[in-house]
Parts: structure tokens; C-alpha cells; sequence
């Protein structure tokens, strides 16, 4: 072995295998021990996905089976229907507008749908439907509750939101101002969707119910019916004429005017301008 400087000119020594192999790896294989491990931890790996996959199509089945039963079983067939909430509709109207079939299935009933043909009912607000286990349904319903009246040939009750609730054949005295001034069509559609003119004059009443004075019971009656704003009717008959904005204002400029003529011979109050009262003399109606 050369053990002289590497030089291009040096002659041709020979140059030791740094890169033999240590003697503890010297010929060393992969044995077939190694290759049996090696394939039993892929088989294992195997096995482990089959079970997985088999157990998941077994849940599958099984959630198919289960829910084929529940919703065919006579068990939960719907055996009978309740009604929770209801004083003034009548519950066979509600059973009526609910129309659930007896015998239908409770899993496969349509809940919203039920709710929502119930809904439909004027005096109706809301309705909710629950599943009791195992055949019973219950119909929770929130009426609408009257707010006044309003007069149209006959006396109908409203409610706040504007939807007429039914026909009043009794004498009564709201605690409110009766509205007047709505036609027939106006009327007929409230039982479904509320006027315009309907929904202002429950907004006027809000305003006298908000002045928090005895205003609201000196007024008897609205009347929506002039294009320029509603006329309003105190229980001595004196017509007030109150313009078709700022209503919260008028309002309380109106109780001093009505204290201040109550004793004169004053038949109409306008209101209708901007700091100017103007009285009619003359015999209230």
C-alpha cells in the first residue's frame, strides 16, 4: 500500500476501499423471518379495514331496517289529536284545518305542513305541532286576541295586527275607539292580510293609548274614510279632524283644545295645520 502523497505524477499505487463494509454487516440479508412479519402486519392491516367496512354495512342495514319499521309499524300509527291553547276557535274547526288522517304514520306526519294549515284560521296567530309517543299528536295554538271593533254594517272584532276575527252580534264597548270608514273588500280581505287604512287606524289608537291621559276614552269612534287623514269622534259628538302625520303632537294639543271648549257650543276641531286650530260652532252630531 502506498502510503506517499496522492500526486498526478505518483505512480499507480493502489488506493484502499475506505467504503467496505464493517465486519457486524458484512454479508448481512433480509431474512425470511423479516418478509413474514412484514406480510402478517399487511394482512393484519387487512383485516382491521374489513371489519370496519363490514360493521358500517351492518349499521346501514340496520338503520334501514329500523327506520322502514318505525315508519310502518301500527304502533306509531296516529291514534288520536289534541288541542291545546284554543278559547274563542272552536276545536273541531282546528281538527278540521289541521287534517290529519287517522292512522297516519307519526314519523312520516308532516309537521309544518299541519302548522301551517292551522295558521291559516283568522283568529289563529301561531300553531305548533308535537309528536307524542307512541300515536298522539297535540296542537298548541295562539289566538289572536281582539283589540276593537270595527264597524262595516256589522260589528266585527280586530285584532292589533289588522286581521279581522269574526263577527260581534252582541252589544259590547271595547275599551278602544271602534274604527269605521273600511268597505266591504277592505274587509273581506283582512281575514287573511290587514288594510292599510286598518293598520293606521291601530296605529292612531297606539298613539292615544301612548299619550297616557284619559284622551283615549274621549274618543269614540275613527273613521279612515277621507283621503286626508282620519276623523276622530269624541263621546259628546265633536268631530276632530286630525291630518294625516304627526298624530303624537296633534294628540297632545288636542286635549287642551277639547278642555278648553268643553264648555262652548263647538261642533269640529281641525287640526290639520302647522300651529293653527281652527273650531266649528255649532251643535256636536
Amino acid at each position: 500500500m502506498n502510503r506517499g502523497p496522492l500526486s498526478p505524477r505518483g505512480g499507480a499505487g493502489a488506493i484502499a476501499d475506505y467504503g467496505q463494509r464493517a465486519s457486524l454487516a458484512h454479508r448481512q440479508r433480509v431474512g425470511p423471518a423479516r418478509r413474514r412479519n412484514r406480510r402478517a402486519r399487511t394482512l393484519a392491516r387487512l383485516r382491521r379495514r374489513a371489519v370496519v367496512i363490514v360493521v358500517a354495512a351492518v349499521a346501514a342495514v340496520g338503520t334501514l331496517v329500523a327506520a322502514r319499521w318505525v315508519t310502518t309499524s301500527p304502533r306509531f300509527a296516529v291514534a288520536a289529536v289534541n288541542v291545546q291553547g284554543a278559547s274563542r276557535v272552536a276545536v273541531p274547526r282546528i281538527l278540521a284545518a289541521a287534517a290529519i288522517t287517522p292512522g297516519t304514520n307519526l314519523w312520516t306526519l308532516n309537521s309544518s305542513a299541519v302548522a301551517a294549515r292551522v295558521a291559516t284560521l283568522p283568529e289563529i296567530r301561531r300553531a305548533d305541532v308535537v309528536r307524542e309517543l307512541p300515536n298522539r299528536v297535540t296542537i298548541v295554538v295562539e289566538e289572536r286576541r281582539p283589540f276593537t271593533l270595527v264597524h262595516a254594517a256589522k260589528l266585527h272584532w280586530m285584532d292589533e295586527d289588522g286581521y279581522v276575527l269574526g263577527e260581534e252580534r252582541r252589544a259590547v264597548a271595547p275599551g278602544v275607539p271602534v274604527i269605521s270608514g273600511l268597505n266591504e273588500d277592505e274587509l273581506a280581505s283582512m281575514g287573511s292580510t290587514p288594510a292599510p287604512k286598518a293598520r293606521a287606524a291601530v296605529a292612531l289608537i297606539r298613539a292615544l293609548l301612548r299619550s297616557g291621559t284619559a284622551l283615549a276614552a274621549e274618543i269614540s269612534e275613527i273613521d279612515m274614510s277621507q283621503a286626508d287623514g282620519p276623523i276622530l269622534y269624541t263621546v259628546d259628538g265633536v268631530e276632530v279632524r286630525l291630518g294625516a302625520e304627526d298624530w303624537d303632537e296633534r294628540l297632545a294639543r288636542l286635549e287642551g283644545v277639547l278642555a278648553q271648549v268643553a264648555t262652548q257650543d263647538v261642533s269640529g276641531v281641525d287640526l290639520r295645520f302647522k300651529d293653527q286650530v281652527v273650531l266649528r260652532r255649532g251643535t256636536a252630531r
